[in-house]
């Protein structure tokens, strides 16, 4: 088996490769070759598992995104996409040699971290790979939608307007507004102009008819976006809320809770901490559900990662951690002050041991250390080690992230 880069030239055997190995089949994309999810695909960073007799068995790609991470900072991260292997090759080695390729290039680009969507969970742990931010939706009956009054004096209630519009008629200000979001967010990704300009993804990147209920504060600017769609039973569908503040998301979920003949509001991608039940007089009116998985985190240089991200509290820990699938493990000394850490190589004795993939899923504050403690994946070796880690690794607020890629 040989493991190549792709080139421009492969674009039409990567896709026809990986829609075979999902029993699935292109959809025809325009002209241009825009309108289809994998229109954005980056040549230059995909792979071709070839069989002896020189026919494509497996794909991998990864997209060039942004990651904003606790504290404020953004970097560069590949996005792992367009995994597949033919269910006629599949148990063969060819996964895995693929994500060893794969990941030593990434480390040669000089990213520190990889992220993907884990299309079943079980796949990616092996690899280094662990669930960092998690998602839900909520439903909201809408004859039970009343906002109940603020209880804390001086609430920020909001100011602006609503206006609604077409998908086809805003797309500069949904990635404006998008880009101000992800960049105040830990755990968002960028979506680079290509993946807008392109149509790549799914609403409301994909080009697919939607309206847009678009808010504007007091000076006319935009800074909130809903995309949304009536679908069967009254139900009104809401792909994604975009709001710089709490206050503009409470304002687009008035207004859609407002619709006529809607019986209910379906709310997907909200994170799990997020204020709109409480805000209800009915707290029963809001059901959620679905809640999963989204982001998944793999950390290929410790000291370079967790240098990069802020915090919020100050301490000392000694991390021993291991990365079987690389063969590798490091034993470091994390030393945060002010918000800054230093992160070096050590021969003390851990405070914690843990797998590179438990790293991946307390990275971002999504997932507490003693939960994993808990669960039998990290080891503590002295009383309140866990406590401290709770305490280092969480951020100013939750992660989240709802692109799809």
């Amino acid at each position: 088996m040989d493991i190549r880069p792709t080139t421009a030239d492969d674009l039409g055997v990567f896709v026809d490769t990986l829609h075979t190995a999902f029993a699935r089949f292109p959809e025809t994309p325009a002209e241009d070759g825009s309108g289809v999810w994998w229109s954005a695909f980056e040549m230059d960073r995909g792979l071709l598992a070839l069989a002896e007799d020189g026919r494509p068995v497996g794909t991998a790609a990864a997209y060039s995104f942004e990651l904003t991470l606790p504290g404020g900072a953004v970097v560069p991260v590949g996005g792992v996409t367009a995994v597949g292997v033919l269910p006629s090759h599949r148990r063969r080695g060819v996964l895995s040699a693929m994500m060893r390729h794969q990941l030593a290039e990434l480390r040669a680009r000089g990213e520190f971290l990889s992220v993907l969507l884990a299309s079943e969970a079980p796949i990616y742990g092996r690899f280094g790979y662990g669930p960092a931010t998690y998602t839900g939706r909520l439903t909201v009956s809408r004859r039970r939608a009343a906002f109940d009054l603020p209880r804390a004096s001086g609430t920020d209630t909001g100011s602006g307007s609503v206006e609604v519009l077409r998908r086809a008629e805003c797309g500069e200000v949904l990635e404006e507004v998008y880009d101000r979001y992800r960049r105040a967010q830990p755990g968002a990704l960028s979506r680079p102009h290509r993946w807008w300009e392109r149509g790549a993804g799914q609403p409301p990147v994909a080009p697919a008819p939607r309206h847009v209920a678009v808010h504007r504060d007091a000076d006319g600017v935009p800074d909130g976006y809903a995309t949304y769609s009536l679908g069967d039973g009254d139900t009104l569908t809401v792909d994604e809320t975009i709001a710089v503040d709490d206050a503009v998301f409470t304002a687009l979920a008035r207004f859609l809770l407002g619709h006529d003949l809607v019986d209910r509001v379906v709310f997907k991608h909200v994170p799990s901490d997020h204020p709109l039940r409480w805000q209800l007089a009915d707290f029963r009116a809001g059901e959620v559900g679905g809640d999963t998985d989204w982001l998944w985190v793999r950390v290929l240089d410790v000291p370079g990662a967790l240098t990069a991200r802020g915090w919020f509290a100050d301490g000392e820990l000694v991390l021993d951690v291991d990365d079987p699938f690389l063969g590798e493990r490091g034993r470091h000394l994390l030393t945060v002050r002010d918000g800054k850490a230093e992160c070096v190589p050590t021969d003390r004795e851990p405070d914690l041991s843990l797998d590179v993939r438990d790293l991946g899923s307390v990275y971002l504050g999504g997932t507490a250390p003693s939960t994993l403690v808990r669960a039998g994946h990290v080891r503590a070796h002295r009383p309140g080690a866990a406590a401290l880690a709770d305490a280092l690794f969480r951020g100013e607020r939750a992660p989240h992230c709802l692109h799809w890629f």
